[in-house]
């Protein structure tokens, strides 16, 4: 069994509302993730809050125990993956996918095609690349959990990736939404443009 660990810590300082809770396709992008995330071998979710805490809960319905509040969003992303590390404490996984909610634009195709190759090389760091470039999420097996959880917050999770470059397995995909970050504003109404009104 693996987790799926959905990062929702972060200000949205830059779009000015919490990106979780932004609109596409009649869902949330923290909806959206859930759902695409909703693999059988993914027996374990969490969704890591911060900043935005209070506004997420109020909105988006999540199961008691999936919700984890990290108290120390403003150290970065790694520290939402440090909370995440703690609470699967008590919980044997074989590693953890770890997706981003300014990444949404992911589908359930890929993530089976990132679980299938997981499953021929479970040691691997596993993640998709879209026309040689590298993108998200990402699987990290647990046995890299203490690396993940002691990294530097300068550098973050990139560390134990180059860490463990001869053991990352990279899965070639066809779609663009691994690599796009929606981090603004301007990127977001470029992305989905509002409906022209009648």
């Amino acid at each position: 069994m693996l987790a799926a660990v959905i990062l929702t810590g972060g200000e949205s300082r830059r779009m000015g509302s919490p990106k979780a809770l932004l609109h596409f396709h009649g869902h949330t992008f923290l909806e959206h993730l859930l759902e695409v995330t909703g693999h059988p071998r993914l027996g374990v979710r969490r969704v890591i809050t911060g900043a935005s805490h209070a506004e997420i809960v109020r909105h988006v319905t999540l199961p008691p125990g999936v919700v984890v509040m990290n108290r120390q969003w403003q150290r970065g992303q790694l520290s939402s993956i440090r909370a995440a590390i703690e609470s699967l404490r008590s919980v044997e996984t074989e590693g953890m996918l770890v997706a981003l909610v300014d990444h949404p634009l992911i589908t359930k195709t890929v993530v089976e095609s990132l679980l299938a190759a997981f499953d021929r090389s479970p040691r691997s760091i596993v993640l998709p690349t879209w026309q040689g470039r590298r993108g998200h999420p990402v699987i990290f097996p647990a046995r890299l959990y203490s690396e993940l959880y002691h990294a530097s917050d300068d550098v973050g999770a990139r560390a134990v990736v180059w860490a463990h470059k001869n053991e990352v397995l990279e899965v070639p995909v066809d779609e663009e939404g691994i690599v796009l970050d929606i981090d603004d504003r301007a990127t977001f109404d470029k992305l989905f443009p509002p409906a022209p009104i009648r």
